[in-house]
């Protein structure tokens, strides 16, 4: 490589990126690199490309490295971007390839912010459906089966049962002695539905009860002249008189 066919590209270079090209020596160059279209809420990437010149340039790639200057990048994404770089430089051997290394660098640079825009919003969206189906299942509630209504009823009971006696409990405290005795007592009287229970031949039937001592009546046979006087004797007269 003769200095004139680099001292060529130089100027070239030095044309296209005014501000962000820096000559370290008369075989290396630094070139500031962003991104082509910055993507709205994401912070920018800057990297420096540093290209060094071996002899046998550009027929043998140059040594190239690159140098975070600003905004979030993993070192994995820095290494892959730089073995990307080298592919490039093998593909246009026998050439000056600085413009084309930075040119892509530029286009990975906001490939790279736009696929972390895209993870962020699927992850938002992600974030925001959990959300929905999370409020959904609260406001649905359990779907009833008869094995959970029958666990819960056991449960329910089970409480039911705890807290009447929690209460039986205070009652019996408040009360005094006698007042304990008397309340024992009449909570052991068996009621009629107890009794009934225990012995069912109380369950007498009205077609038995008629049939056992029942009076047959004639009617025809009860003079209905004797039912007047009768409700004549009955009803009593008030005169003015008195």
């Amino acid at each position: 490589m003769t200095s004139e066919v680099l001292q060529e590209e130089f100027e070239v270079l030095e044309s296209i990126y005014p501000t962000e090209l820096t000559k370290l020596s008369e075989r290396a160059v630094r070139i500031d690199v962003e991104p082509d279209d910055p993507t709205e809420g994401e912070e920018d990437i800057k990297l420096a490309l540093e290209v060094t010149y071996t002899d046998d340039y550009p027929d043998a790639l140059p040594e190239l490295s690159l140098e975070l200057l600003e905004g979030p990048i993993e070192e994995d994404d820095i290494a892959n971007l730089l073995a990307e770089l080298r592919d490039v430089g093998e593909e246009n051997l026998g050439m000056a390839m600085t413009f084309t290394l930075a040119s892509h660098l530029r286009e990975k640079l906001s490939s790279l912010i736009r696929n972390r825009a895209e993870r962020r919003r699927q992850e938002e969206t992600e974030t925001e459906r959990q959300a929905i189906e999370a409020e959904e299942a609260r406001t649905r509630g359990t779907p009833v089966t008869v094995d959970r209504f029958t666990a819960w009823k056991v449960e329910f009971e089970k409480e039911l049962a705890a807290k009447k006696a929690r209460e039986e409990e205070e009652r019996l405290k408040a009360m005094t002695p006698k007042e304990r005795e008397e309340y024992k007592r009449l909570a052991t009287r068996l009621t009629g539905r107890h009794l009934f229970e225990r012995d069912r031949s109380l369950a007498v039937s009205d077609d038995s009860m008629i049939d056992e001592g029942a009076v047959s009546v004639d009617i025809s046979q009860y003079d209905r002249t004797a039912i007047e006087e009768e409700e004549d004797e009955e009803r009593v007269t008030f005169s003015d008189s008195d």
